[in-house]
C-alpha cells in the first residue's frame, strides 16, 4: 500500500530536485534495427542543441523491462522563457482591468443552478495585457519566475524550440516533427498537472477541477469553464468547446420551435380532411389505383394507405412552412451571434492582434523531404525548399481528378441503392398483396411496401455510408499528402475541404435523391420512365399518396440518428479500451509508474484531432439545416446528442488523452466559411422541399383556386389530385399478373387512378399535363422565389444590423491600447529619472586640463 508521500512523489511534475518544473517530455525506445545507430546520433545531437539553447534535460528509464521506454524530461529556465516570450510576442498582464464586471440580473436566481463557482469560471483575475519585452520585465505584473508564464505558455515556448532545433549538421534537418515521423522519438508531450481524480498539494490541480466541474456527465446542465479550458489546453481547443457550447445553446431555440411545429401537426391530426377522404370507405375505398411497379404489383385501393397518410400530416402541415422560414433566419442569427461571441473571446484571450504563430507557418517535414530544389526566402533571406510551379499544377490536376473519381464512386453506390429500392419495392408489393404480412401481428397493419422499402434501403444506405466514411478518410489524407502542402495550416485547410466534400456527398446524396428526384420523373401509366432504359425493367419510383416527405423523414432519422449513436460509441469505447490495455500492461509489470509514464500510456490527440471533432458537428449542422423542413424534430435530436457530445469530448480530453500542446487560434478557421455556405444552401433546399417534396403547394392551390363550388375547403382534394387511366391502354409489360389482382377487381372496372395532373382518356389531349398542373408548377416556382427573397432579405438585414464586434469589446480594446501607451510612457520617464539620478551621483568631479 502506497503512502501519501510516495504517491505525491510518484505523481510529481518536477525534476528530481522537486524545484524545476517538467515542461515537456520526449520518449524513445531502444532501436536494434539498421537505423538504430543513426537515430541515436540524431538524438544526441538534438539534445545537445537543446541544452545549447538553454533548456535543461533530465533522463529516465521505464522500469518495464519488456518495453524499455526511455524518457527525456525538459525544463525551460527563466532566461529561456523571457527570450522566447519576447520573440513569440507573448502577451503578459501589466495592470488589473478596470472594466466593471457585469451586474447580476433580476432573474439571476433562475440561472444560478447552471452556474459554476467563480474560482472555476475565472481561474485568474481579469488583466490588461501587453506584448512581453525582456528588457522591461519589471513593467509587468507577477514578474517572478514561477508565476509570470502559465504552464500552457511554457509548453508552447518549449515546443517552438523543439520545432526549430537542428539534429544534424545539415540545416534543413531540424524539428521534433521530423524526428517523430522517422521514429527517432516515439512521443513528445507536455504533462498533465495531476491525476484527474485526486488533488495534489504541489500542483495547480486544474485537471482535477476540469474533471469535477466539466468532464463528468452529471454536470451536463452546468456551463462550461471556458477560461479554465483555455488556460489548461490553450486557445485553439478552448475555441472549439466555446463554439460547440454556443451551437448547443442556439439549438435549444430551434428545438423548442421544432417541437411546437411537431405538436401542431399532432393536435391538428383530426382536422386533416384529405386523410379522412383517403380512409373513408366511400371515397378512398372506391378509388382503384394503378400498379406501382410492372407485372408483380397489382391494383390497390387508396384507403390501404390510410395510416401512412395520417403519419404524413404530422410532418407535412402549415407549421412546416413556418419552421422552414424560421430556420433560415435562425441560421443567420446563429452565425452572426457566434461572430460576436468569437470577437469577445478573441479580446479576453489576447487574440485581437494575433497572427499565425511561427510553428504553424513552419515547413512540414514531408515538404522539406520531397522538395529538393532550393531558393531564397526574401522575408527571412534564408534558403528554403520549394515546389516548382509545373509540378504543383500537375499534382493539383491529379488530385482534382482523383477527388472527382471517388465522388463518382459515391454516386454509383447511391444509384445501386436506388436500384435496390426499385427491385425491393416490387418484391415487397407482391408479398404484401398476397397477404403474407397478416402474420405480423403488431406491424402488419402499418407496414406498406413503400415503408418496408424505405426502411431497408435507408439501413443499407447507412451501412454503405459508414464503410465509405472510413475509406474516404484515408483517401483524402492520401490525396492531400501527394499534393505536398507547404505548411501544416495549408495541409489542414486542404484536407478540410476534401473531407467535407466527400462527407457532404456521402451523407447527403441519398437525402437529395428522395427530396428532389424520387417521384419527379416517373412518366404515367402506359408511358413509364425506366432506370437504365426499358430493357432493364426497373421503373422509376413513385411517391406514395402522402408524398415523399415521410420517406425523406425516415431517411433523415436513420442516417442522422445512426451516425450520432455510432460516433459517440466510437469516441468513448475506442480510447477507453486502448487505455485499459495500456494500464493493464503497466500494472502487470508490478512497478509504480511515474507521472510521465502514466501520461505516455494515454492516447495522443494528434494534429488532426480537432479536425474530426469539427467535421462531425458540421455534418450534423447540415442535417439540421438542409433538410429540416421534412423533420422539425431534427434540432431536438441534435440538441440531445450535443449535450452528450460536450461531456463525452470533455471526458475524453481530461481522462483519456495526453495533454495536447497548447496552440493559439483566432477563429474556428475554414469551418466558418463552410458553415456560411451550408447556411445559404439550406435556404434553397428547404424552399425546394416545401415546393416539390411537400404537398403543401398543391393543397393551397386547390384551397384557393381549384375548389369546386362556392364554399372554400379541402373537400374533394384527393379526387382532384388523381388522374384517370384506361387500363386497356397498358403496355403488355406493364400489365399486372392475374395472380396479384385482388378479389374485388372485377371486369366492370375499366379505369385506375394515378397521382398526377393529366387529362383523362376521353380528352383530345389525353394523358398530357392539364392546365391545373401548370398552375401548380407556377405556384411552386413563385413560392420558391418569394421564400428565398424573404429569407435572404431578412438574413442580410440581420447580418447588417448586428455588428460582428460588440461595441463594449471595441471600447475595451481602445482602453487597453491607451493604457499600454500611457503606462509605457510613464515607465520610460521613471527609468530615465532613475538613470539621471544614478549618473549624477556617480559622476566624478570635473577638473580643468
Amino acid at each position: 500500500m502506497q503512502t501519501e508521500t510516495e504517491r505525491q512523489t510518484q505523481d510529481s511534475i518536477f525534476f528530481r530536485d522537486g524545484i524545476r518544473r517538467i515542461d515537456f517530455v520526449l520518449s524513445h525506445v531502444k532501436d536494434r534495427s539498421e537505423d538504430g545507430n543513426r537515430k541515436l546520433d540524431w538524438r544526441r545531437k538534438f539534445e545537445a542543441n537543446l541544452m545549447e539553447e538553454g533548456l535543461e534535460l533530465e533522463k529516465e528509464e521505464s522500469p518495464d523491462n519488456e518495453r524499455k521506454v526511455f524518457f527525456v524530461k525538459i525544463h525551460a529556465p527563466w532566461n529561456v522563457l523571457t527570450k522566447y516570450a519576447d520573440k513569440l510576442k507573448v502577451k503578459v498582464p501589466f495592470d488589473v482591468s478596470d472594466t466593471p464586471s457585469p451586474k447580476d440580473t433580476t432573474f439571476e436566481w433562475l440561472v444560478k443552478p447552471f452556474r459554476l463557482p467563480h474560482d472555476v469560471m475565472e481561474p485568474q483575475p481579469d488583466y490588461f495585457t501587453a506584448t512581453f519585452d525582456k528588457e522591461k520585465t519589471d513593467f509587468f505584473i507577477n514578474s517572478k519566475e514561477k508565476t509570470s508564464f502559465t504552464p500552457s505558455t511554457r509548453n508552447r515556448i518549449v515546443y517552438y524550440i523543439l520545432s526549430h532545433c537542428s539534429y544534424s549538421v545539415e540545416k534543413e534537418m531540424k524539428g521534433i516533427k521530423r524526428l517523430l515521423s522517422n521514429g527517432t522519438y516515439t512521443a513528445a508531450f507536455p504533462l498533465h498537472d495531476c491525476q484527474y481524480w485526486l488533488k495534489m498539494e504541489e500542483s495547480e490541480n486544474e485537471r482535477y477541477s476540469l474533471y469535477q466541474n466539466w468532464a463528468r456527465f452529471l454536470a451536463f446542465y452546468k456551463e462550461q469553464p471556458l477560461n479554465l479550458i483555455r488556460k489548461y489546453y490553450g486557445e485553439k481547443i478552448g475555441l472549439y468547446f466555446a463554439w460547440l457550447g454556443f451551437y448547443t445553446e442556439m439549438l435549444m431555440y430551434a428545438a423548442v420551435i421544432g417541437l411546437l411545429c411537431f405538436l401542431y401537426g399532432i393536435f391538428t391530426y383530426h382536422q386533416n380532411v384529405w386523410s379522412k377522404e383517403i380512409c373513408d370507405p366511400e371515397i378512398g375505398g372506391s378509388i382503384i389505383m394503378c400498379p406501382l411497379c410492372d407485372e408483380l404489383c397489382g391494383y390497390w385501393k387508396l384507403n390501404s394507405t390510410c395510416s401512412s397518410s395520417w403519419q404524413s400530416h404530422v410532418f407535412d402541415n402549415a407549421g412546416t412552412v413556418f419552421f422552414a422560414i424560421f430556420m433560415g433566419i435562425w441560421v443567420t442569427l446563429y452565425l452572426e451571434f457566434w461572430k460576436r461571441r468569437q470577437a469577445r473571446l478573441a479580446y479576453e484571450w489576447d487574440l485581437v492582434d494575433f497572427e499565425e504563430e511561427q510553428q504553424l507557418l513552419q515547413l512540414r517535414p514531408e515538404y522539406e523531404t520531397k522538395c529538393t530544389k532550393m531558393r531564397t526566402n526574401y522575408i527571412t533571406m534564408e534558403m528554403e525548399p520549394y515546389l516548382p510551379l509545373t509540378k504543383k499544377c500537375t499534382l493539383t490536376f491529379l488530385s482534382s481528378a482523383t477527388v472527382l473519381f471517388w465522388i463518382a464512386l459515391i454516386i454509383v453506390c447511391v444509384i445501386g441503392v436506388i436500384a435496390y429500392r426499385l427491385a425491393a419495392y416490387a418484391a415487397f408489393a407482391s408479398i404484401m398483396d398476397n397477404g403474407e404480412t397478416k402474420n405480423l401481428q403488431f406491424v402488419g397493419p402499418f407496414l406498406t411496401p413503400q415503408l418496408a422499402t424505405s426502411i431497408t434501403a435507408s439501413c443499407i444506405n447507412f451501412v454503405i455510408i459508414m464503410i465509405l466514411n472510413v475509406l474516404y478518410e484515408r483517401v483524402a489524407i492520401c490525396i492531400t499528402d501527394r499534393e505536398i502542402p507547404k505548411t501544416h495550416l495549408e495541409y489542414e485547410n486542404r484536407l478540410t475541404m476534401k473531407m467535407f466534400l466527400f462527407q457532404f456527398v456521402n451523407f447527403y446524396s441519398s437525402c437529395f435523391y428522395v427530396a428532389f428526384f424520387k417521384g419527379k420523373f416517373v412518366g404515367y401509366p402506359g408511358n413509364y420512365t425506366y432506370m437504365f432504359g426499358s430493357l432493364v425493367g426497373l421503373r422509376n419510383e413513385e411517391c406514395g399518396p402522402g408524398g415523399c416527405l415521410t420517406e425523406l423523414t425516415t431517411q433523415l432519422v436513420i442516417i442522422m440518428g445512426g451516425k450520432q449513436l455510432w460516433g459517440n460509441i466510437q469516441e468513448v469505447l475506442v480510447p477507453w479500451l486502448r487505455n485499459m490495455w495500456g494500464s493493464w500492461r503497466t500494472r502487470s509489470s508490478g512497478k509504480a509508474c511515474q507521472r510521465w509514464e502514466q501520461d505516455h500510456d494515454l492516447q495522443e490527440l494528434g494534429q488532426l484531432g480537432l479536425f474530426y471533432e469539427y467535421l462531425e458537428m458540421v455534418i450534423q449542422f447540415g442535417f439540421v439545416t438542409l433538410f429540416v423542413a421534412s423533420f422539425p424534430l431534427a434540432p431536438l435530436l441534435a440538441l440531445l446528442n450535443n449535450i452528450v457530445e460536450v461531456r463525452v469530448d470533455a471526458w475524453k480530453f481530461t481522462t483519456q488523452l495526453r495533454r495536447p500542446m497548447a496552440a493559439k487560434a483566432h477563429s474556428i478557421g475554414a469551418w466558418e466559411e463552410i458553415l456560411n455556405v451550408v447556411a445559404v444552401l439550406s435556404v434553397v433546399t428547404n424552399a425546394f422541399i416545401m415546393a416539390f417534396t411537400s404537398d403543401m403547394i398543391p393543397r393551397l392551390v386547390f384551397y384557393y383556386a381549384s375548389h369546386p363550388g362556392n364554399k372554400v375547403g379541402m373537400e374533394g382534394y384527393i379526387n382532384n389530385s388523381l388522374s384517370f387511366f384506361n387500363i386497356s391502354d397498358f403496355l403488355e409489360k406493364s400489365k399486372p399478373k392475374s395472380v396479384v389482382n385482388p378479389e374485388w377487381f372485377t371486369s366492370n372496372i375499366t379505369f385506375c387512378r394515378y397521382r398526377d395532373y393529366r387529362y383523362p382518356p376521353d380528352h383530345e389531349s389525353k394523358y398530357s399535363h392539364s392546365l391545373q398542373f401548370w398552375h401548380i408548377l407556377a405556384a411552386k416556382l413563385a413560392f420558391i422565389i418569394i421564400m428565398e427573397h424573404v429569407v435572404f432579405t431578412v438574413k442580410f438585414f440581420v447580418a447588417w444590423i448586428i455588428p460582428d464586434v460588440p461595441s463594449e469589446v471595441k471600447m475595451r480594446i481602445k482602453r487597453e491600447r491607451y493604457l499600454i501607451q500611457k503606462k509605457l510612457q510613464n515607465y520610460e520617464l521613471e527609468k530615465l529619472k532613475q538613470f539621471s539620478k544614478a549618473s549624477t551621483s556617480n559622476q566624478p568631479p570635473y577638473k580643468a586640463g
